[in-house]
């Protein structure tokens, strides 16, 4: 069950996990490879770690890895048995832990796999251990106590809303739904340890850095939602495109936004992030006011990305936003683009920039949760250009995950990547 074996590090920042739509719970662990209580489990029902370090958001894990408490030595991801690709993602949009997933015959919950702290920083493992029992055979073997059902088993009804004190197992007492077909809860019966102290609401510090929203009024989330600005560095020796400062906006919902005058004419970079589930896009708008080309299109969940388009010569540049939920969006030189040079790992679309010799270029793309998804990447050759080449090369185009290795010219090239899932890009110059 995955791709690879080796333990692998990870940066001690606030990673987002997930398995596509599955819902998934995380299980805190001592030295003795045991819960200390059962607050030391989150999931659904139970949202939120008392230390406001892991959270569950939206069938996700945020891991706060830097403010995880020094007792705690594993942070085991578990939920029901699924495949696809377990993926944990930094703040910068890099995908730090790619795990494939293949569905078990025998097993109807499964241990994805485990952070785990070594020489003073973290790690991760795939495990991918299942449990023929269930969530509740599971969660047992690592110290959490279960409630005994007092009747048989039937549909449940969703618990709701309340103060998180109010222990899971009154949750799970809730009266059957009246619609039949309603699944169960997701790990209900799980009970708190009595005495249990109850869950604060989490902290700012446990927050990235400006992560909340700009607007008067907005809650501050309590996942790692990339934040409405970020410092970045141009990469030296690029000279394709204009410099400016940022333009920056937050926003929940569909909104057309008209960047403001700071933004000169000629290729610039949108970076966008989308928080939740949903359909999202961008579209730049022409200038008869309607839908160029798309820059993102896409139902991954939390998505971020990057693409680069024309600033127009004689007004502003206006984008069109369709989504869900909220999203922020910033226009920044394209020289403020990550660099491709040794191996990198992201999620969805971005575009990067390449400026070593002619060279190889290995892409593994993980494919997305039901085995397939699109990838492609097309290469612009920048030198003495200051617009977009009007037929850039398909450097990549197909359906299905791939491991492939393609010719990249000298640079400087822009690569502007697509892809439904996570990938590895790995770049070879050659001698």
């Amino acid at each position: 069950m995955g791709h690879t074996t080796e333990s692998s590090w990870v940066p001690s920042v606030t990673l987002l996990v997930g398995i596509g739509n599955a819902d998934i719970a995380a299980l805190l662990l001592g030295a003795d490879g045991r819960v200390r209580g059962d607050a030391d489990m989150v999931f659904e029902g139970q949202p939120v770690h008392p230390s406001g370090a892991v959270q569950h958001k939206k069938k996700s894990l945020a891991l706060a890895l830097h403010e995880v408490e020094p007792e705690v030595e594993r942070i085991v991801i578990a939920g029901e048995a699924t495949s696809g690709s377990l993926a944990a993602m930094a703040p910068d949009r890099a995908v730090v832990v790619a795990w494939l997933i293949a569905r078990p015959d025998d097993a109807s919950a499964v241990v994805f796999g485990e952070f785990f702290r070594e020489s003073g920083g973290w790690k991760f493992t795939g495990i991918g251990k299942g449990y023929a029992s269930g969530l509740a055979e599971l969660v047992t073997a690592y110290g959490v106590e279960v409630a005994e059902e007092d009747s048989a088993p039937g549909p449940m009804e969703k618990p709701a809303p309340g103060p998180m004190e109010k222990s899971v197992a009154e949750a799970a007492a809730a009266p059957p739904a009246a619609a039949p077909g309603t699944g169960p809860v997701p790990l209900t019966g799980v009970v708190k340890v009595p005495g249990q102290a109850p869950v604060q609401a989490p902290s700012a510090q446990g927050v990235p850095a400006g992560a909340a929203e700009e607007q008067a009024g907005s809650p501050v989330p309590t996942g790692p939602f990339p934040p409405a600005e970020r410092p970045y560095e141009l990469v030296e020796g690029w000279e394709f495109g204009p410099l400016f400062e940022p333009f920056t906006v937050t926003g929940d919902g569909d909104q057309v936004v008209t960047v403001d005058g700071r933004v000169p004419p000629g290729p610039v970079l949108v970076e966008t992030a989308h928080e939740g589930e949903g359909y999202f896009a961008v579209f730049p708008l022409d200038k008869r006011n309607k839908d160029g080309e798309y820059l993102f299109s896409t139902t991954l969940p939390h998505f971020t990305g990057s693409s680069v388009t024309p600033a127009p010569e004689g007004r502003a540049l206006r984008l069109r936003v369709r989504a869900y939920n909220r999203w922020a969006l910033r226009v920044k030189p394209v020289a403020a683009a990550r660099r491709l040079d040794g191996t990198l790992r992201g999620y969805g679309a971005e575009a990067l920039l390449y400026t070593g010799g002619a060279a190889d270029l290995r892409v593994h793309f993980e494919g997305n949760e039901d085995g397939g998804g699109y990838v492609g990447m097309w290469c612009h050759e920048v030198a003495g250009h200051t617009a977009l080449t009007p037929s850039p090369s398909l450097v990549v185009s197909d359906t299905d995950p791939l491991v492939h290795t393609v010719p990249l010219p000298p640079g400087p090239l822009l690569l502007l990547f697509r892809a439904d899932g996570p990938w590895t890009l790995t770049v070879k110059e050659i001698d």
